[in-house]
């Protein structure tokens, strides 16, 4: 039949399908095999493997390892861990670094921009630095980029807009700075927008406004200021809008209003004025809204208790007043935090609070309470975990017991500034507290009660009357990382064996921060301290503990990072191998003798230290110039000696090396090179904190401003000083000075400087106090400190200064006192304060400047002093005349006695 087909003509067929299918077949299996990764792709992932280095695991990361060390085992890049490739072209498409321990700096020139392809880049939770963006701005093909929790910086470009396919961006918690771009707003695709805890700052840009498809947008803690801009009201689908921590202004944003998808929503520590709106109700979705540290006003926002979605309130640190009312809450059991505290509410706290049953949050603290706080009005909130009834404006008496008691779940409790008092039996279920605030309660024993509390992991009893000895069960709670003893009258530490008088710590504590300051322990510091192997924070200033420090604390030189034994009675010499992990050192007032060990050269990250007020004998330590991070160096009241030539502290923002024995002159150029004063805004710590040191523990100084002690217990980190005074420098004060235009407190008095004042302080734009006194300046007073508009105290006293006094309202409001001893001053400044302007016998005679160097300066001091002659004539005229005819007042002396 035709077209059909014989059995010999279908083996041949046959044979040739079957052959076929084996070798496609045998394709198939071998593609699992076949090397995917091109060629480049690999050697660009080897080239920035090498660009980095492995180190510690960011402490952002509970878990996580290294995923870069197994790459090149296999040589299909491909497969390397936390690489994805496109199946078909074999280019890396995605890279997937998160929490790999990876250690370096970011050029603008690194491979990683060589992967074109790249859809997905996630650098999060990793020790970058540098700043990246130029490096990415060619990845036009990414959707989603994480470079969360680095170190990053530099500003955002405007090729950021390059980027257009980008669905999520998230930049937290780097140190990124400068304004954003406008550019920004062509982003369209974004989803995310995550901008928070970087040093951003000036307006937020309003085409944010226009990414219509945003869903989440973080903007927390930054320098952001101004309003927020309108057009977020066309943010129709944002479900989170958080822009906390900035310096935001103007009223409530009523475009805001318009978003009634929110869900949350945060405006809280800025510097929102006004009152809030009653139709924030529209916002019916809304779950959690913060307003905190702002200045709203107004009555009490009741209103806010009648959306129905809404389970966390945060009013706290506003202007708010009124009487407090919880009868219109229209969803009582949803309501999970309510923190009201530090407002102007007066009255009675209403019995309906007890309605929010299921609150586990409630802060209520500085209450203006017209009478005690009946607690009893809270036993019926069985859920609360965080109480802060602290410092209301009439104390409470409250019993420890009595609240632990009747709030089974709760972890954090704050009865701190009321009458508290406990027993010491025990309860028959304890709570799990987790910390626990009884600063300022008036105890007088230590609670025995918190024997069982083994959960506690912070407690302050600071600021009470607790005398005797701390217990030594204390440390054997397995969880308490944080104890602050403070300003009590504890004599010292029990010890675990009274036979034989030693403290031991029997299972390894977890201990990280003690502070035992102003307190009335004696005796050597006990070594049990030593066995604290994982403490950071050890305070034991302002007591009377004496010997030398412990040797044994060199069991804790990889963790101690503040040590502050000031105020105590210690002699010895500081100990040359420990501490190198030391952020701050403050030894101050105490008997220590000997040098300086140069091992501190070795701690790298060192930020302050204080040795004032001891007997060591040194040089000045120019060698600590190489250290880093050094910002503050107080060497007062010591004998140290000899010229203080060679320094350069490129960080250094407080250095008080006054009452010594330095002598010799400083360079010209001395001040050069001290960057830290001349413009904080390079060189300012990439946190955000306002203040050394962190929330555990502040930094603190005494330092000489305005002419009296100034304790500054917290140090602001954009707080300038020198002090130079007691010493024996000689000649011209350093032109250079006038560089440190960040520098608010100079004091070079009672040295031997020589010369003219230079204009150059004129440029210090910041400096509010300056004292030159009791040296031997000659010349004018330079007029361009009447420029000076934070100039608040100055002393020209005990010189041989001449001329004419600046003008300005700071001259005339200084004592008469400031300008004694002198030359020849005279001006309308002086008439203010000084009616009666006469010049003290032992200036009868002008002397000529010593020197007769080439200096501009010096040149036109010396045509100054020619510009006086007559006016000393003058002067010698009327004092002939008060010679001979001697009026009653001039038996009187003119000038008061110094100060």
């Amino acid at each position: 039949m035709k077209g059909s087909w014989s059995s010999t003509s279908i083996i041949p067929v046959t044979l040739y399908f079957l052959f076929s299918f084996i070798h496609n077949f045998a394709d198939v299996l071998a593609a699992p095999t076949r090397h995917l990764c091109r060629p480049e792709q690999r050697d660009t992932l080897v080239k920035f493997k090498n660009e980095f280095k492995i180190g510690k695991r960011s402490p952002y990361c509970r878990s996580g390892h290294p995923k870069t060390e197994s790459w090149g085992n296999n040589r299909d890049c491909c497969n390397w861990e936390g690489i994805t490739c496109d199946a078909k072209s074999g280019e890396v498409i995605k890279l997937n670094l998160t929490c790999s321990s990876l250690h370096g700096r970011f050029h603008s020139n690194s491979s990683i921009r060589n992967l074109r392809f790249l859809t997905t880049l996630d650098l999060a939770g990793n020790d970058f630095s540098g700043q990246i963006m130029s490096s990415i701005e060619n990845l036009s093909h990414l959707t989603t980029l994480y470079l969360s929790y680095n170190h990053f910086f530099g500003q955002i470009l405007s090729s950021i807009g390059n980027l257009s396919h980008l669905t999520t961006l998230d930049l937290s918690y780097n140190h990124f700075s400068g304004q954003i771009l406008y550019s920004i707003g062509n982003l369209s695709h974004l989803t995310t927008l995550d901008l928070s805890d970087n040093q951003f700052s000036g307006q937020i840009p309003s085409s944010i406004g226009n990414i219509s498809n945003l869903t989440d947008l973080d903007l927390f803690d930054n320098n952001f200021v101004g309003e927020i801009p309108s057009s977020f009201g066309n943010l129709n689908q944002l479900v989170v809008l958080d822009v906390s921590y900035n310096k935001l202004s103007g009223n409530f944003p009523n475009v805001l209003l318009n978003l009634t998808g929110l869900s949350l929503l945060s405006v809280s520590n800025n510097q929102f004025t006004g009152s809030l709106p009653p139709n924030i109700t529209s916002l019916s979705n809304l779950m959690g809204f913060s307003a905190s540290y702002n200045a709203f006003a107004g009555t009490f926002p009741s209103f806010l208790f009648t959306i129905p979605s809404l389970t966390e309130i945060d009013l706290s640190h506003n202007q708010l007043e009124g009487t407090l009312e919880f009868g219109n809450i229209s969803s009582p059991s949803k309501l999970l935090l309510l923190n009201i505290g530090r407002n102007n509410f007066i009255g009675p706290i209403p019995r309906s609070i007890s309605k929010l049953v299921n609150l586990r949050v409630l802060g209520l603290s500085h209450l203006n309470t017209q009478g005690p706080v009946d607690i009893s009005i809270f036993f019926h909130l069985k859920s609360l975990e965080y109480l802060d009834l602290s410092h209301l404006s009439i104390p409470t008496r409250i019993n420890l017991n009595d609240i632990l008691s009747y709030f089974k779940r709760l972890t954090v409790l704050d009865l701190s500034g009321n009458h508290v008092s406990a027993t010491n039996k025990s309860l028959v279920s304890d709570p799990l507290i987790d910390s626990l605030f009884l600063s300022g309660c008036g105890i007088t024993d230590f609670p025995e009660i918190l024997r069982t509390q083994y959960e506690l992991y912070f407690l302050d009893i600071s600021n009470n009357k607790i005398k005797g000895q701390v217990p030594n069960w204390l440390w054997r709670l397995p969880n308490l990382t944080y104890v602050n003893l403070s300003n009590n009258t504890f004599m010292g530490f029990e010890s675990s064996s009274k036979k034989h008088g030693l403290f031991s710590v029997q299972k390894p504590s977890i201990m990280k921060h003690l502070v035992g300051s102003n307190n009335s322990f004696t005796g050597k510091i006990p070594s049990f301290i030593c066995e604290l192997r994982f403490l950071n924070t050890l305070d034991l200033s302002d007591n009377n503990f004496n010997g030398s420090i412990p040797r044994c604390m060199g069991n804790l030189k990889s963790t101690l990072s503040v040590l502050n034994l000031g105020q105590n009675n210690l002699s010895g010499g500081l100990p040359k191998h420990i501490f190198e992990s030391l952020r701050s050192l403050d030894v101050g007032h105490n008997q220590l003798v000997g040098k300086l060990p140069r091992s501190l050269i070795r701690f790298s990250t060192l930020e302050v230290l204080n040795v004032e007020s001891n007997r060591i004998t040194d040089t000045f330590p120019f060698w600590l110039s190489s250290l880093p991070e050094l910002q503050v160096l107080v060497l007062r009241s010591n004998a140290f000696h000899g010229p203080i030539h060679r320094a350069s502290f490129p960080m250094l923002r407080i250095i008080d090396i006054s009452n010594n024995h330095f002598n010799g002159t400083l360079p010209t150029e001395y001040f050069v090179k001290w960057s830290g004063m001349s413009s904080l805004g390079k060189n300012e710590d990439q946190s955000n904190e306002k203040y050394m040191g962190s929330y555990y523990y502040y930094d603190s100084i005494v330092l000489m401003n305005r002419g009296v002690a100034l304790e500054l217990v917290r140090i602001l980190k954009i707080y300038t000083a020198i002090d130079f005074s007691g010493n024996k420098f000689e000649g011209e004060i350093p032109k250079s000075i006038g560089l440190l235009k960040e520098l608010h407190v100079l004091n070079l008095s009672n040295n031997a400087f020589t010369g003219c004042i230079s204009s150059s302080v004129g440029n210090l734009r910041e400096l509010e106090s300056l004292d030159v006194s009791q040296n031997k300046l000659s010349g004018e007073i330079p007029q361009e400190l009447g420029n000076l508009s934070y100039l608040a105290y100055m002393n020209f006293s005990h010189n041989q200064l001449s001329g004419l006094v600046p003008g300005g309202n700071q001259f005339q409001t200084q004592p008469c006192s400031s300008f004694e001893d002198n030359l020849a001053l005279f001006g309308s400044s002086l008439e203010e304060v000084c009616r009666d302007i006469h010049t003290p016998a032992s200036h009868q005679q002008y002397e000529t400047p010593e020197t007769e160097e080439e200096e501009e300066e010096v040149i036109s001091c010396i045509a100054a002093a020619i510009g006086f002659i007559p006016g000393i004539v003058f002067g010698l005229t009327i004092g002939y005349i008060l010679v001979f005819y001697k009026p009653k007042w001039f038996h009187e002396p003119f000038w008061p006695k110094q100060l």
